[in-house]
């Protein structure tokens, strides 16, 4: 029997790779207390994905466990040992905002539950294999100070500067910039699993993700911004942005071109470390150009509201580079466009 276990389950990441893996593996083991209920309130709850994953995919078994409690976290992992093969780590406190209103809550689940969770793969299943799901804020603002040039919709980076092609790389230093209390403790949890990839010698993949989307992803205003700016849309909601006149830039890759990453990562040998996870030049998109694309081809009129502040350690202008995973994965390519993710939501 092979076994995959899946935290943060009922997630944009986790739910859709319980119905990708499960064509994969023998059983799947999903981890999630619905914790993004309390974080963001009704609208944020994953319950609805949950009781879906439950139903339809036969082959998963459900644990409202809190990643923080290392006696439930170890009792799972002891049961299956050297059953299990793969561990997705994707469970986590995903928002700035909320993060400064609830720093300790914020650091117990993104570093103490990341290190329960590597811990318990050391002792009970060190010949698996992890991925653990960071993100591109452990970079803090530094790509703020790249040379950046303000256009009719969005910023963009000077042609000449090294990573105007292809997006930022994870040579990108973490260090001397601000990060926002969230990007601290994904970074914490970050260098932790860097830690446990070199001292302990497990397989470990650390994936920073851009602006990860679908239309499994329960998009709230404090995170979620593709899902959440076209929920608004729909729902005739005002959309707050903060700062940067609507011009700041992401990166959007699809919830299955995720999965079928990890996948990749999972088949490959000899390929731990950190890598970018993103949807390249390409996917990249400003709120303001998706406010208009949703007028001129769906006729949705989003009202919104710029605040002037922006968020503390927010990017300006970031793109992934996915070279890195690219060169050793050779079998994974983006398979849905910008333009594809942002029909399949509005339609959802």
């Amino acid at each position: 029997m092979s076994i995959v276990i899946i935290t943060g389950s009922g997630g944009l990441v986790g739910a859709e790779s319980v119905k990708f893996f499960s064509k994969k593996f023998s059983k799947v083991i999903g981890i999630d207390n619905n914790m993004r209920a309390y974080f963001f309130g009704k609208n944020g709850s994953v319950k609805k994905n949950i009781i879906s994953l439950k139903k339809n995919v036969k082959n998963y078994t459900h644990h409202n466990i809190d990643i923080r409690n290392l006696s439930k976290i170890k009792k799972i992992f002891k049961k299956y040992r050297s059953k299990t093969k793969f561990i997705i780590h994707s469970a986590a406190q995903p928002s700035h905002d909320w993060a400064v209103n609830g720093p300790l809550i914020d650091y117990s689940v993104n570093s103490t539950g990341t290190l329960n969770i590597l811990e318990s793969f050391r002792i009970f299943c060190p010949n698996a294999k992890l991925a653990y799901l960071s993100t591109n804020k452990v970079y803090g603002d530094r790509p703020n100070f790249l040379p950046l040039e303000e256009k009719k919709e969005r910023y963009e980076l000077k042609k000449n500067n090294k990573y105007h092609k292809k997006g930022i790389d994870e040579n990108m230093s973490v260090d001397n910039c601000t990060h926002s209390l969230f990007g601290a403790s994904k970074l914490s949890a970050d260098i932790y699993s860097q830690e446990y990839l070199k001292y302990f010698n497990l397989k470990i993949g650390i994936f920073r993700g851009g602006c990860l989307t679908g239309p499994l992803h329960q998009g709230a205003e404090l995170h979620g911004f593709l899902n959440y700016l076209i929920k608004a849309a729909k729902e005739k909601k005002t959309y707050k942005i903060f700062g940067y006149k609507g011009k700041q830039v992401r990166d959007n890759l699809h919830s299955e071109d995720v999965a079928s990453a990890l996948w990749e990562f999972y088949k490959t040998k000899n390929n731990s470390g950190v890598y970018n996870l993103g949807g390249e030049r390409r996917n990249s998109c400003s709120i303001l150009e998706v406010i208009n694309i949703l007028k001129k081809k769906y006729n949705l009129n989003l009202k919104y509201k710029i605040k002037k502040q922006n968020r503390v350690g927010d990017h300006i202008w970031y793109i992934s580079d996915m070279s890195k995973f690219k060169k050793k994965h050779k079998n994974w390519k983006i398979k849905r466009s910008l333009r594809e993710l942002i029909d399949e939501m509005v339609k959802n």
